[in-house]
């Protein structure tokens, strides 16, 4: 069985090359853009023995303290059973605890300790000289403007956060 689809040719096929004209130009580039900003925020972790996805963990608990778990798998993209595992690998390294929700018997809420708050801001100062390496390529002022362009975009007003 085939599916209706247009037949129209077109010039403008999907690529992640430079000057791509297609739709999904900005979807790629993003994503491109992803890999590379993720390949050097886990070179600045990789020393303190940490993943980005425990990292992510961290910034939810920093930014908006305790938080159950179902919250942060949302909030990270994660699923149920890979935040649990997640979860399990900070609590053993001391960097969060999960301590039980005052109503819920079954949720748990996880909290940064201060061994976590510690780790999250060596990673600061770990990530530093690497956050250079991203935006070497742009000019004075441009880092601030791809900053600014890319928040507006992920955050639209009168959209979610």
């Amino acid at each position: 069985m085939t599916a209706d689809v247009p037949h129209k040719t077109t010039t403008s096929r999907a690529t992640d090359r430079r000057g791509d004209a297609s739709p999904f130009a900005l979807g790629l580039l993003l994503r491109r853009a992803h890999w590379r900003a993720a390949a050097v925020m886990a070179e600045a972790l990789r020393p303190l023995g940490i993943e980005l996805r425990h990292f992510a963990v961290l910034i939810v608990l920093v930014d908006r303290g305790p938080t159950v778990q179902r919250d942060l798998a949302m909030t990270t993209g994660s699923d149920k059973a890979g935040i649990m595992r997640v979860v399990d690998d900070l609590e053993r390294r001391g960097l969060v605890v999960r301590k039980a929700v005052p109503g819920d018997r079954r949720a748990r809420a996880v909290e940064i300790t201060p061994q976590g708050v510690e780790l999250f801001d060596a990673i600061h100062v770990a990530a530093e000289p690497l956050a250079g390496r991203l935006v070497a390529e742009l000019g004075p002022g441009e880092p601030e403007q791809l900053a600014d362009l890319l928040t507006r975009f992920a955050y639209p007003a009168g959209g979610e956060a």
